[in-house]
């Protein structure tokens, strides 16, 4: 088994905190894993995208030509990166900022990921709505692991956003278990 994911998206949407709870998860699930960020020049507010590589056997190189998962999380992103992703892959949208129609062979998945994020009540978890949706159409890593590892890795001054993330993830889960 082996699954190539990229995340793309702007500076602060938390792209690079999604493929990091990805890696994460999947190496306490005795994956092998590898992370690897690019940020823009502008960082905050410029692209940002990460790959995440899981596999059962060792990774030859952390680099994704096509991707088995793509999620795009604004539209800017959507026309970089379409062409990444395979003919037969999944393609998770954020609906809320790509509004353009979406010529893919892959499989597309759409939902409005900002919009949830900000009826949870924080506009900064649509990454987690988004690894929601992720989880439940990929059964490579468990939620519950998932849950654990933002247990786990939140820093000191952010553990209390824990439970508003969880419940993005809860979100998410169910919109992809709606499709």
């Amino acid at each position: 088994m082996i699954e190539r994911i990229m995340i793309a998206g702007s500076g602060g949407q938390g792209v690079m905190l999604l493929g990091k709870i990805i890696a994460y998860a999947a190496m306490k699930q005795g994956r092998e894993v590898t992370w690897l960020p690019s940020y823009g020049a502008e960082v905050r507010g410029g692209t940002a995208h990460c790959t995440v590589v899981i596999s059962d056997s060792r990774i030859g190189s952390p680099c994704v030509d096509k991707a088995d998962t793509l999620i795009i999380m604004n539209e800017p992103s959507l026309e970089r990166f379409r062409c990444r992703i395979k003919n037969d892959g999944l393609l998770i949208v954020n609906g809320s900022l790509v509004k353009s129609a979406i010529n893919s062979k892959a499989r597309v998945v759409a939902h409005p990921f900002t919009e949830i994020s900000l009826q949870l009540g924080n506009i900064k978890v649509a990454n987690m709505v988004a690894l929601g949706c992720y989880l439940s159409q990929k059964k490579i890593i468990d939620t519950d692991n998932v849950l654990k590892s933002i247990e786990e890795i939140a820093p000191a001054d952010k553990k209390d956003l824990i439970q508003i993330n969880k419940d993005a993830i809860r979100a998410g889960a169910k919109l992809g278990k709606q499709q």
